[in-house]
């Protein structure tokens, strides 16, 4: 996966970059017997063109269609913003006032019985009007419609992926040398954000640190466990830097671990090695998942793999695809996700091991590379 000079840059995509993110837009969308798109704001209209709007009950859209000019209708007080958006050459800014009704101002550039893909998180108050307004006309998660949309990265943002797991890893390794017993889950969490931010993070999303029994809950929000010496903690860490994810986990041990934690951490560390050795072009999802639930389930400890064993990230820490028993679609290269598979031992402890892995030419690359053995901590 070459990258060029315009996708190695650091700074943003320049206008022709979103005019072929529309473009793409409008030709799946036709390729799936739609109409077109309708786009509120959330990560599908940044990523097409590069507008990030507050969220209010104003309607602000981003109309994609076939053969037309994108359309992105905005109250008239943020249309001087929406104009400076980097993806504003590539379409037409049109404002609406408190006045109007805004979805007479949309129905011009929708086809009444026309089927559109809608972004998934329009608000319902939206979605319900675009049903009014076209009573003959369909509706369909963008997700489900397209789920390829976005999964499919360039070298450019596969690059801005690389340095965000680059961040996280930074910030691994320096949490390991802090203090853990006698602190409090969320003390190390504070930590975990702290740092994500010093090495480049604009937001974080998540600092999940499970002690102990904590780290059986895979979702556990950090609190006031004061971590104590022999604990396993399960740390799950990521956010959003430069527009695009990060989410690695590693799980550490307080003191010298017992037997049955080393050997439940190496049957994790085997697990994700044996799901990283299933990425291949051709794959499917699933087979990623099942690469490592059998690992785990022939060593007896099956029931406690609780989740699916991994998820897609782009502009968003979670999207499609998913590594899950079910999912036929095949990996090609430039699909970014997790692997992230896991033990849960109700009231005694957890494990899970994750990186974000691109889909190569050739097969997996890691984009996080901290080491993945149990390592003890003080």
């Amino acid at each position: 996966m070459a990258i060029t000079s315009m996708e190695a840059s650091s700074g943003p995509l320049d206008p022709d970059h979103y005019a072929a993110r529309m473009e793409r837009a409008a030709r799946s969308a036709a390729q799936a017997g739609m109409a077109g798109l309708i786009i509120a704001p959330g990560p599908d209209l940044a990523w097409l063109c590069g507008y990030h709007p507050p969220v209010t009950e104003r309607l602000t859209a981003l109309v994609v269609t076939p053969g037309r000019r994108p359309l992105l209708l905005v109250p008239e007080l943020e249309r001087p913003d929406a104009e400076k958006a980097p993806g504003a050459p590539a379409l037409t800014v049109a404002g609406w006032r408190d006045a109007e009704n805004p979805y007479d101002a949309l129905a011009g550039h929708l086809e009444p019985q026309g089927r559109y893909g809608v972004s998934d998180n329009t608000w319902a108050l939206h979605l319900l009007a675009f049903q009014r307004l076209r009573p003959g006309g369909a509706h369909a998660a963008l997700t489900e419609a397209l789920p390829m949309l976005r999964a499919v990265k360039d070298a450019y943002e596969v690059k801005r992926l690389a340095a965000a797991g680059a961040a996280a890893d930074a910030t691994y390794e320096e949490i390991v040398r802090l203090p853990f017993a006698g602190r409090r889950e969320r003390e190390v969490a504070a930590d975990l954000d702290r740092l994500l931010r010093e090495h480049g993070h604009q937001q974080v999303d998540f600092t999940i640190v499970g002690s102990g029994p904590n780290g059986a809950n895979p979702h556990h929000e950090a609190g006031d466990r004061t971590i104590q010496d022999g604990d396993m903690v399960v740390m799950d860490f990521g956010g959003l830097m430069d527009g695009y994810g990060s989410d690695t986990t590693r799980t550490v041990h307080v003191g010298e671990p017992g037997a049955e934690e080393r050997k439940v951490h190496d049957l994790v560390r085997e697990a994700q090695q044996a799901a990283f050795e299933a990425v291949r072009p051709g794959a499917a999802c699933q087979d990623v998942d099942r690469a490592a639930r059998q690992v785990i389930a022939r060593n007896g400890y099956g029931e406690y793999f609780v989740h699916r064993t991994g998820h897609g990230i782009g502009v968003t820490t979670h999207e499609p695809p998913y590594m899950v028993e079910g999912e036929h679609l095949t990996l090609v290269p430039g699909m970014c996700f997790s692997i992230e598979p896991g033990i849960y031992l109700p009231g005694r402890f957890g494990v899970r091991i994750e990186d974000i892995v691109v889909c190569t030419e050739d097969g997996g690359q890691r984009l996080n590379t901290t080491g993945r053995e149990l390592l003890v901590v003080s």
